[in-house]
């Protein structure tokens, strides 16, 4: 073998080593937690993950292993797996806003009047934004929005139609702060309980009512411990599907087009499961003997009227330097509204 044959071999053999050596270095198997059941029809979070999984696997040479039903944990505890990146990807609801306090802004209530303005304000200008501005705050990039649903008042003592029908009951509500400032606002008593003792503090009275999305409430059977539900939306709950960046990062380019395709249709797969989900679930409560009402768009009004005011200023305060997307997100809401 001459020189210049020799030289050759030795190039081709490295190239073939470096090669070898990206191939290893590209993960191969991406773990995905979720809270959520596994069951696609009915869950949300499982729907988006499987579908996921599917396109993934379908589409690149990577794997996708799901753990659904918080197998490793709740939502705090996964996001900071995925900050970590011992769960390169997770789909998770509240637990964003503890690592991204401008997320906090879409939980401000009475922002949404639809879910179809919903979406537009999150797969347009102020979603991208937000998405851009969380990665830099945690190192997880939003592959997709889903949804939790709009949350309802829920109770065991009279039909709500205005804020005046709320004084005097006392409401089990998630301990953050913004829901708190919300019942206080509407006249009720906000009483921070566990999810898990949520049941019995409804039947032994500790409370009179709850808030939750419709298909949280018959899936729970809580509509077997309440009489009457008032449809006022007060919050809609936005699903975050997340990836850890870096893990991202060594991804190759046209698997990262995969998997930013994926985490859209994911998250729009997983609101159609949550309409689904609410229509089946509305209609079943009312056929299991709940009373049903639906605020007429001056109740609705004035609703916003008194719960919106305490809960902006409370969060200008909390957001300090980041209360700015408390207006972006209102700008955005209104140009989306015009739009309708």
């Amino acid at each position: 073998m001459n020189v210049r044959a020799a030289k050759l071999a030795f190039a081709g053999t490295a190239l073939a080593v470096g090669v070898a050596s990206v191939a290893e270095a590209q993960p191969q198997t991406i773990r995905f937690g979720h809270v959520d059941p596994d069951n696609w029809q009915n869950s949300k979070k499982g729907a988006a993950a499987r579908i996921f999984k599917n396109i993934v696997e379908s589409e690149t040479n990577l794997s996708v292993e799901l753990f659904p039903a918080g197998s490793l944990g709740d939502e705090d505890e996964m996001i900071q797996q995925a900050i970590d990146g011992m769960t390169p990807v997770v789909m998770v609801s509240g637990a964003m806003s503890k690592v991204c306090p401008a997320a906090s802004v879409l939980d401000i209530p009475y922002m949404f009047e639809s879910p179809v303005v919903a979406w537009d304000v999150l797969d347009g200008e102020f979603g991208d934004a937000l998405a851009q501005h969380c990665l830099e705050q945690t190192g997880l990039r939003t592959l997709g929005y889903g949804e939790t649903g709009f949350r309802h008042f829920t109770n065991s003592d009279h039909e709500i139609r205005t804020p005046a029908d709320m004084e005097g009951l006392k409401f089990r509500v998630q301990d953050i702060p913004l829901y708190v400032e919300m019942v206080e606002g509407l006249g009720a008593e906000p009483t921070p309980i566990a999810w898990s003792e949520l049941p019995t503090a409804l039947s032994t009275g500790v409370v009179d009512g709850q808030e939750n999305p419709v298909g949280t409430i018959y899936n729970n059977n809580l509509h077997e411990l309440q009489d009457y539900m008032t449809l006022d939306g007060h919050v809609y709950g936005t699903d975050f599907l997340l990836i850890n960046e870096q893990f991202f990062s060594m991804l190759s380019e046209q698997d990262q087009q995969v998997l930013e395709r994926a985490g859209e249709i994911a998250g729009n797969m997983g609101r159609s499961i949550q309409q689904f989900t609410t229509a089946e679930g509305l209609n079943a409560v009312q056929q299991e003997g709940m009373q049903v009402y639906s605020p007429t768009a001056d109740e609705l009004a004035a609703f916003r009227e008194q719960a919106q005011p305490p809960v902006i200023e409370w969060l200008r305060e909390d957001l300090g330097d980041d209360a700015e997307w408390i207006d972006r997100l209102q700008q955005a809401v209104a140009d989306a509204t015009a739009d309708e």
